[in-house]
């Protein structure tokens, strides 16, 4: 029977941001992409992709993603294998930063969706990233096909998650904490907290790389989750 990899993306990203992942790391296993866009509380998220899993499977998210992961963990953290932490933070938002996501969820409301992604680019993205029109692109098209609705329900979720640092220490599998050492959203400060919090866990930055990692360092974000998943 194939292992299984479930792969979980972020806020209004589609599977294609695990592309090359999804590529590399199919052989001898099953690879499947979480569906993170119908439902506007983590709990609906996890609850969902716990319910197209089989038994038993490793378990890695990027941003939003890895909010995701932390609530998996804290329903079933028997069926988890193993767990790989992008780009992401156990603390809750800031009050400054839920204020971000009211308002620009207002704007959203308001018929200004397709300003929302190039907006945001310069804080998701490392300056080589912006500059590369492949990634814009992408980045731009997979909000496009998310859209507006899933947008609104995603940040809607992501404001009430809960602070995970008290949690994170009874996580017991395998696992690893990834950043892109440009991620200004989630920077590196944060990784080295969740990896100090999780027993053994094996912390990696990735160079030339802001917080979308897995798109921005394809290769370098695939062969650290081969390790991990080695």
């Amino acid at each position: 029977m194939l292992s299984t990899l479930i792969l979980l993306p972020g806020l209004l990203n589609d599977a294609r941001l695990w592309t090359h992942q999804v590529r590399t790391l199919a052989a001898g296993r099953e690879v499947l992409v979480g569906d993170l866009t119908q439902d506007d509380s983590l709990d609906g998220m996890a609850e969902r992709v716990l319910a197209m899993a089989p038994p038993r499977f490793a378990l890695a998210g990027l941003s939003m993603g890895g909010y995701v992961c932390m609530e998996i963990m804290r329903r079933a953290p028997e069926r988890v294998e193993r767990l790989a932490l992008l780009d992401t933070t156990a603390r809750p938002d800031t009050e400054e930063q839920s204020q971000r996501r009211v308002s620009a969820m207002e704007v959203a409301r308001a018929g200004g969706f397709g300003k929302i992604m190039p907006t945001m680019l310069p804080n998701l993205l490392c300056p080589a990233s912006l500059a590369d029109a492949a990634i814009t692109d992408l980045a731009k098209d997979m909000a496009r096909i998310v859209g507006q609705d899933a947008f609104i329900r995603q940040q809607t979720a992501i404001m009430a998650r809960p602070d995970s640092r008290a949690f994170l220490p009874s996580i017991g599998c395998p696992t690893l904490v990834l950043c892109g050492a440009g991620d200004t959203l989630t920077p590196p400060d944060r990784h080295r907290e969740m990896a100090g919090l999780i027993n053994g866990a094996r912390l990696v930055m990735v160079e030339a790389c802001g917080h979308l990692s897995a798109l921005e360092q394809p290769e370098a974000v695939s062969a650290a989750l081969a390790t991990w998943l080695g």
